[in-house]
């Protein structure tokens, strides 16, 4: 039995992390657009900033999350709070945009160590029928990082520059390592079994020539179909690997658990419009309406504020009534928030736009923590790292996705090298204002579109009783 004394600091623990992940996160899409003007950066450079961060997070997750079972998950997260803490301090030395990307990917690999570890150790720490509410508090603080991510950003880029998003990282980072370094301690024995190299190898390897292809704007379509098929042929020449050998890298019997694999296929749906929606309002408000980047992250403060509210309530009561209900309702209230934002135009009203992403907040808050609650809740104790691993792959593959996806939905409406020059802020006519507006309907419907089907595999999860405790 673990001490109720150390459940609770792993939590204060662990949602350091989780703060710093989302200040990190959120102020670089306040910033983007500054930084693209400073360091003479494209789009496609602009976007990698975001979506290179993703990639390499996403693609060491599985890799990561079996470590953590073999290797210990106490080492690994203090690991990525010290690595996620020096690239924060080069990313914001970086000279140019490609400079800029390459530390964000190494970034990445810091997020990795901590996102995987994080749900982990909290779901050691706790048992089954309090780790909605547990999670539902974690999630709370990376509320707390989004809310102080769209705010610090805006102030910071306003007056120090957008180089100060970045370090203001460090201090937080620096405090982390070395609290979770004195306190976190390890709850379970390291499983003895060998790493799958061969098969980490393969799925790595699929994942990114996959993702990249996803991402390459404007090459030749021969290429992105090269780096698609041979991607798709290391995952096939993966799963047939996985099968075959005792200690797989990727359990793929996981999958047979139904709250597992479901909620995961809700959640990759859900995913893919959750960083195009602030992609979308952050260029919307900057570049159509003319706000600074003050205002700019002050109008996103009551969305993360809703959440931080729902967040913890939603997690609670999934303890009691399941994941189901309550995650099913918050992709319709998603859905029908990105609708109510593609209806906005060059009048549109601040207190409009407040409200819509109010809204988008409320299903945020309802779908996340219920949702991971679910996904973990029938999960063996020596198998939650890689299933962590997979879920976080899963939302994080996603993400990669969903902003390029945005830039191809958005070239059916205007030229792409339109769409560069808009987003530098070389082109401010009212004719290419209108076309942009139309650009990001074009994105914002899909987007809704995707989460509208997620709600198919949510409601086919079904629900199951914990013996211990509620239902979960």
């Amino acid at each position: 039995m673990i001490a109720t004394e150390y459940k609770w600091l792993v939590l204060t623990v662990t949602t350091v992390g989780a703060f710093m992940a989302a200040v990190d996160e959120n102020i670089v899409f306040v910033g983007l657009p500054s930084v693209l003007h400073e360091l003479h950066a494209s789009l496609v450079e602009g976007v990698w900033v975001i979506a290179g961060y993703a990639l390499s997070t996403t693609i060491l997750l599985v890799a990561f999350g079996r470590m953590s079972d073999l290797f210990g998950k106490v080492k690994l997260y203090i690991l990525g709070f010290a690595t996620f803490t020096v690239a924060s301090a080069l990313c914001g030395l970086s000279q140019t945009g490609s400079q800029l990307v390459f530390f964000r990917l190494i970034q990445g690999i810091g997020a990795a160590l901590l996102l995987v570890n994080s749900v982990v150790l909290v779901a050691d720490a706790f048992p089954s029928y309090e780790l909605g509410t547990a999670l539902g508090l974690n999630f709370m603080a990376w509320n707390v990082g989004a809310i102080a991510g769209y705010t610090l950003g805006g102030f910071i880029v306003q007056l120090l520059g957008w180089r100060f998003i970045f370090f203001v990282n460090i201090p937080i980072g620096a405090f982390g390592t070395l609290w979770a370094h004195a306190r976190l301690k390890e709850t379970r024995q390291a499983v003895s079994e060998k790493f799958d190299y061969l098969g980490t190898i393969l799925y790595s390897s699929g994942l990114t020539l996959i993702l990249v292809a996803l991402t390459l704007e404007g090459s030749s379509l021969s290429l992105i179909l090269t780096l698609l098929f041979v991607g798709i042929l290391a995952f096939l020449i993966f799963v047939a690997v996985e099968k075959r050998i005792a200690h797989p890298a990727l359990d793929l019997e996981l999958f047979k658990i139904r709250l597992f694999s479901a909620g995961n296929v809700a959640s990759f749906l859900n995913s893919l419009a959750y960083n195009s929606v602030p992609f979308i309002v952050t260029f919307y408000l900057q570049l159509v309406l003319h706000l600074n980047p003050l205002v700019t992250g002050l109008m996103f403060i009551p969305m993360e504020a809703v959440v931080l509210f729902v967040g913890p309530i939603s997690g609670r009561l999934s303890d009691r009534h399941g994941a189901r209900g309550l995650s099913s309702l918050g992709l319709v209230c998603n859905a029908a928030a990105i609708f109510w934002i593609s209806t906005l135009h060059q009048s549109s009203s601040y207190s409009e736009l407040i409200l819509a992403l109010a809204f988008f907040g409320v299903g945020r808050g309802l779908f996340a923590s219920p949702n991971a609650s679910s996904i973990m809740s029938k999960i063996p104790a020596e198998s939650r790292g890689v299933a962590n691993g997979v879920r976080l792959t899963l939302v994080f593959t996603a993400i990669v996705i969903s902003v390029p996806l945005c830039l191809v939905f958005m070239s059916l409406a205007i030229p792409y090298y339109v769409l560069t020059q808009i987003a530098q802020g070389t082109v401010t006519t009212i004719s290419e204002t209108t076309a942009f507006l139309i650009a990001l309907r074009y994105a914002l419907h899909i987007s809704a579109v995707l989460v509208l089907l997620a709600i198919v595999p949510s409601l086919l999860r079904g629900q199951s009783i914990n013996r211990t405790g509620p239902a979960i």
